[in-house]
């Protein structure tokens, strides 16, 4: 995940000054040179990392900060407030048109991922804000560009408007507009021609296209490992065209995250979305606020939370609550929760949104072994009904026969049956509190996960 080497030297240096009773300047500028060397490793643009560190001083060696009770706690806060605003502050939301369809050019270099993004977007815009987009086939150049994009259409069943490459993009676009007003699509996505370097004749066909009818938003596609290259693209494209938001691509590969750190306050346009991962659903709203917390090592909740709702059925999250309550959960249904888990993405970037996740030792560079929840629903398939049910009659030679049928150990068994048990015990207390006038659990799924 990105900001992995920038969050380890930002939270071990926050952690000195977050206890102290009492802060000097002395103090303060001690840390912020720490801050500035974790932000240039970082890639960080030097001006903006200039930027932070006298906002961050002159604020921390304040009277109000100097006076407090908490100084330590008063400067995170600080610094979380700080790194908030770089990136944006609140969250940058889609310009919808008042009168449809709502016009997206998606524009960027080859590599960035700007066909894939296409289709991860208009996936967003029909889940998360129920539209109906088209998506346009406009890059005419690159080869197998225009398939791409219908392979994307149709493994997610959205229609993708193309009309081969030896038409101009400007055409394709008016026709793909025509069309859109035709068939009620309200949003349409344009996929247009990347290069592998800016040039005029790239730019003139994206101002041509511009200026067909003028796009609500103008998102630039940018590799996040790039690093600075990606800050200097970014400006380069807003300065020729103008873009309104850039979605950053790659944010969970081996990269510093000084790009996300650069760009809002280089380029003065926020970052919208980030792509965190290849499938199709891995497209994420940007929110400033909950990134400057994960940096931090402070959570993010919101995320998580907002992960598990999406994969969990309301209906049937109240079922398993009332079977935590009765004790009669069964194997079946905790293979429903293994699923829903799996589906909320990779187990090792899910524990990194708990609050204080940084601090326990060794997560950092923890990678959840997937390979065991394998294991344990290869036991539970390896069950018949009557076991899953009622998992007490499992004895010696029952044990025996599914430690064979799912290429485990009878002791993997043993553990399976503690855990299951253990898990059960727990839920049925933290249910019964809920129903004493605790919030009511909505994500059993989410309470299995973190047993």
């Amino acid at each position: 995940m990105a900001f992995e080497g920038l969050a380890e030297r930002l939270q071990g240096t926050l952690q000195k000054i977050k206890g102290k009773g009492k802060i000097s300047e002395a103090d303060v500028k001690e840390m912020m040179r720490e801050v500035r060397y974790a932000l240039l490793e970082a890639d960080v643009n030097l001006k903006v990392v200039k930027e932070f560190v006298k906002n961050v001083s002159d604020r921390a060696v304040g009277q109000d900060v100097m006076k407090s009770l908490t100084p330590g706690q008063q400067v995170v806060k600080i610094v979380k407030d700080e790194l908030t605003e770089l990136m944006g502050g609140e969250q940058s939301q889609i310009s919808f048109s008042t009168r449809p369809p709502t016009v997206i050019m998606m524009v960027g270099l080859q590599g960035a991922g700007k066909t894939t993004t296409t289709g991860k977007l208009a996936n967003v815009l029909r889940k998360k804000y129920n539209k109906k987009p088209l998506l346009v086939a406009a890059d005419i150049y690159r080869p197998a560009a225009v398939q791409q994009l219908q392979t994307i259409g149709k493994q997610l069943s959205l229609p993708v408007f193309a009309l081969g490459t030896d038409i101009s993009p400007v055409e394709i676009v008016k026709q793909a507009i025509e069309q859109a007003k035709e068939e009620h699509h309200d949003v349409v996505i344009i996929d247009t021609a990347g290069r592998l370097h800016i040039d005029e004749t790239l730019m003139q066909e994206l101002k041509d296209i511009r200026a067909i009818k003028e796009p609500d938003e103008v998102f630039l596609v940018v590799d996040a490992m790039t690093g600075q290259d990606a800050v200097n693209v970014a400006n380069n494209f807003n300065e020729a065209i103008g873009i309104t938001g850039v979605v950053l691509t790659k944010l969970d590969g081996d990269t510093r995250g000084g790009a996300a750190l650069s760009i809002r306050s280089v380029t003065q346009k926020p970052i919208k979305f980030v792509g965190m991962g290849e499938k199709m659903d891995a497209l994420e709203p940007f929110h400033p606020e909950r990134m400057a917390s994960r940096i931090l090592g402070m959570g993010d909740m919101m995320s998580l939370i907002e992960k598990a709702q999406a994969n969990v059925d309301e209906e049937r999250a109240k079922e398993l609550e009332e079977k935590f309550r009765t004790q009669s959960f069964t194997f079946d249904d905790f293979l429903e929760q293994i699923g829903q888990v799996k589906q909320m993405g990779p187990l090792d970037e899910i524990l990194k949104m708990l609050p204080g996740a940084g601090k326990i030792k060794g997560l950092e560079n923890a990678k959840v072994d997937e390979k065991q929840m394998d294991r344990v629903e290869a036991i539970i398939y390896s069950m018949t009904t009557q076991e899953k049910t009622t998992p007490e009659i499992l004895n010696g030679p029952r044990k025996k026969r599914i430690a064979k049928g799912s290429g485990t150990s009878i002791q993997d068994i043993n553990r399976l049956l503690k855990q299951f048990e253990d898990m059960k015990k727990m839920m049925k207390q933290m249910t019964n509190m809920q129903q004493k006038g605790k919030k009511k659990m909505k994500m059993p799924g989410l309470d299995s996960l973190f047993k």
